[in-house]
């Protein structure tokens, strides 16, 4: 089993900075993708930017430039830097962890974490 513990969330004005962090415990296999979602009311959860444990990293269009991913491999945690904040970027984001060299592929999420963004 693996837990996700989210951090960094809360309420911020347009144009201004929050940097999500999500420690991840338990069973923790080496080859891992970690990821950052959201999901807005009425809205589908969608991928904001995601991290391999090689630092490979892919992000949502809208998020490039704005946004960027990071990860301490020894400590188990992703950090997601969230830059230049739009009303449109309210939402909850989910920690994400997925093992993609077993099977079945193991995924585990977090509890999220509230993000409001003032106009």
């Amino acid at each position: 089993q693996v837990q996700l513990v989210e951090s960094g969330g809360g309420l911020v004005q347009a144009g201004g900075s929050l940097r999500l962090s999500c420690a991840a415990s338990g069973s923790i296999f080496s080859i891992n993708t970690m990821a950052w979602y959201r999901q807005a009311p009425g809205k589908q959860r969608e991928l904001v930017a995601s991290i391999t444990n090689t630092r490979s990293t892919r992000y949502a269009d809208s998020m490039k430039g704005r946004f960027a991913i990071s990860r301490d491999n020894a400590k188990n945690t992703v950090y997601l830097q969230m830059n230049s904040l739009k009303p449109d970027d309210t939402a909850v984001y989910y920690c994400y962890i997925a093992f993609p060299t077993e099977r079945p592929v193991p995924e585990y999420w977090g509890q999220g974490t509230q993000v409001t963004v003032s106009s």
